[in-house]
This record gives structure tokens, sequence and C-alpha cells, in this order.
């Protein structure tokens, strides 16, 4: 049995915060302001939207009956445009999984930048929750920027290998990479805690977060309906990302819709647009 859900996803719209670029982004809807900007100013403001970007994450959770193969895409939402578009596919066999992300920029991101992402990530499903075994990530077009993370829970070693080289750090229990980690949060939160904490490597870089659960459930409305959701978010410290997630209690703890803020303030929406899902 195979079941299909499509969502249209540009009704979607959360409050931002009041920085001084979105002035600036209000308008961007009307295609000919853009070609009025000065052309440096534009580079500098898509280039920041570019770095958020390749740094959000995207993943689906597991299911109370886990799925053999999930297949979804969505939008990546900044600026009031469409930045870019994320083909997604997990497959589970036993006790083994594999995801596959790829990230293509859209619309004028793509006139400026018409890069591709792809992001690998496999590894074991435990009763613990998910405990990957390799990371990669590799870009059309920034290759240098190429990156990779095996881990080795046996030495309790992580190795990065990046354009810095090669990299041994301490892993410590329940580590995730930046594609796995929201599989893994869906199973934590059946376990009735309301705080977590473990590191996220994206292949450069291994970062410590703490997530908090929302006791509360929120009544939220999308363009699927509304739901009962439980909101979970980090409190970032020093240049980490925030991270904004809503999971409908009802779809098993589906995280429908999140938003990634950066350091600088650029925050980005990336919703579900479609998802078909094999037993």
């Amino acid at each position: 049995m195979k079941l299909k859900i499509s969502v249209q996803a540009t009704e979607i719209t959360e409050d931002t915060e009041k920085a001084s670029t979105q002035s600036i982004f209000s308008v961007l809807s009307v295609a000919k302001c853009f070609f009025k900007m000065k052309h440096i100013a534009m580079k500098y403001i898509l280039s920041r939207a570019i770095a958020t970007l390749f740094l959000c994450i995207a993943a689906q959770p597991l299911f109370a009956e886990p799925a053999s193969k999930i297949q979804a895409s969505y939008d990546v939402i900044g600026f009031d445009m469409t930045l870019a578009n994320i083909s997604e596919t997990f497959t589970r066999s036993g006790d083994n999984y594999q995801i596959e992300s790829v990230t293509k920029a859209v619309g004028l991101l793509a006139r400026f930048k018409p890069e591709t992402v792809r992001i690998i990530s496999h590894g074991k499903i435990t009763a613990q929750g998910l405990v990957p075994l390799g990371f990669s990530l590799t870009r059309e077009v920034d290759t240098h920027k190429n990156s990779s993370a095996k881990f080795n829970w046996g030495k309790s070693v992580i190795t990065h290998t990046d354009y810095k080289g090669v990299n041994d750090l301490e892993l410590a229990n329940g580590t995730q990479d930046r594609l796995s980690v929201l599989y893994h949060l869906p199973l934590l939160v059946k376990t009735h805690q309301t705080e977590f904490k473990f590191g996220i490597t994206d292949g450069n870089n291994l970062k410590h977060y703490s997530f908090n659960l929302n006791a509360a459930e929120q009544n939220i409305h999308v363009p699927m309906g509304s739901f009962k959701a439980r909101y979970i978010s980090n409190a970032p410290l020093a240049e980490q990302m925030q991270y904004e997630i809503w999971m409908a209690s009802e779809r098993d703890y589906f995280p429908y819709k999140i938003i990634v803020t950066d350091s600088k303030g650029v925050k980005l929406t990336q919703v579900l647009t479609d998802i078909s899902i094999t037993p």
C-alpha cells in the first residue's frame, strides 16, 4: 500500500523579526524591484541567503510502523520568495537506514548561485534512536566546500574530512548529523523527556545543542488543515543555528514545518510540499 499526500506550501507564512533587511524584502514579490537593486547589494543579500540555506536541516521522522521508503519534497522560503527545492528519500532495510537529500536553488537565487547540494546519511536504527555511521555533503559548484564525517562508535571518535584536511574529535553518545537529527527527535519526544542534549555534525564542525520541548500542545493551522502540535527549539549559543520545529501530535510527531535562523538573523522556513510513503 502506498500513501501519498500533496500539500501546497505557498500559503504558509510566519511572523518574522523586524530586521533591517525585512523592509527591503517586503517588496521582493514584485519581480522588477529586484532588477532595480544595485548589483553589489543584491550579491551581498543573496550570499547571506545561500549561506543559511545550505545549513538547513531536511528530514522526515520515523512512523509508528516504520516505513521501508519515504520520498518527500520541500520548499525553502525566505525573504518572501522560494529559494530552493529539496527532494529527499529515506530507505530502511532491517535496522539499517539511508537518507539522501538533494537541494537545488531556484528562481532568483539560482540566477546568482545555481548550486546543487547532495547530502547522504547512513547508519543504524536502535531502541535509543538513530546511530549514524557516515555522512557526506557534496556541492556541484563550490566543490572545495565538500565535507564528510565517519562515526567510529567503538573508539568514540568522529573523523571530519573537509578543505582543512582530516580531523579526529571525541564522539559522544547520541551525536547526530544534520540530516539524521530530525528522524531522531520524534523518537526522543516519545520518551516523555522535555530536554535533549547531543552534538550535531555537518562534516566541518561538531557543535553541541540543547533542545527544549514545550509542555503544552499548540493548535496550528496549515494548508493540510488544523493540527495539535508539539513545539521544540534550541537556545543558540555563539554562532549556533536556531531550530524551531513543529511536530504534529496526531501524525506521529511529523515535523511539517521548520524555521532555521542563523547567527546574523537570516531566517528560512522549510515546508513540506509532497510526500509518498511505502510501508
